[in-house]
């Protein structure tokens, strides 16, 4: 195989038997300690808490009309609309595993796999299909969320950056 070929399939291998590790882990606790559902609960809640609040569109649309003179406010609202219904979801997703975990809400199949993905340190696949793409683990990703959703309120709040955060976009090739 080619050098890139075999880099590639180590590392297919690697996250294989890692998954497997992670899926073979105790979904209950026995001895003393904090127990998988407070931490569940925990991470949650802590998640919750720094997840930023969706942008009223209606409030970005009066102030960044859509006009062929400026079409970056064009892209300034798709980016709002992407990353709300990636909030949307999160704060819908959260809320609904704390209630599964207090008995308020029944534990589905979605719930339970977003519940051993946060107990995993893993983005939760109903977020990754809303979300970017990338490869890091749930604390970093949740931090990179954070400063992008930060970049796009200093646009909003201050008006067009003289630079642009390109990575930082959710869809960077509608600004080039």
């Amino acid at each position: 195989l080619h050098e890139n070929a075999d880099i590639t399939c180590a590392q297919n291998e690697v996250k294989v038997l890692f998954d497997s590790v992670l899926a073979l882990q105790p979904r209950v606790s026995t001895g003393g300690g904090v127990s998988r559902e407070d931490t569940i609960d925990k991470a949650a809640e802590t998640i919750l808490d720094k997840t930023p609040v969706p942008w009223l569109m209606l409030d970005i649309q009066k102030s960044f009309p859509v006009m062929h003179e400026n079409s970056l406010n064009t892209v300034l609202q798709q980016e709002c609309l992407r990353y709300n219904k990636l909030l949307v979801e999160m704060r819908s997703t959260l809320s609904n595993v704390r209630k599964a975990l207090k008995g308020i809400v029944v534990m589905s199949a979605e719930l339970d796999s977003l519940a051993t993905n946060l107990f995993n340190n893993q983005v939760p696949g109903m977020w990754e299909s809303k979300a970017y793409p990338s490869l890091k683990p749930l604390v970093l990703w949740m931090d990179d969320l954070i400063k992008r959703c930060a970049f796009i309120q200093d646009w909003i709040d201050n008006g067009m950056p003289i630079t642009f955060w390109i990575s930082g976009f959710f869809f960077p090739q509608a600004f080039l």
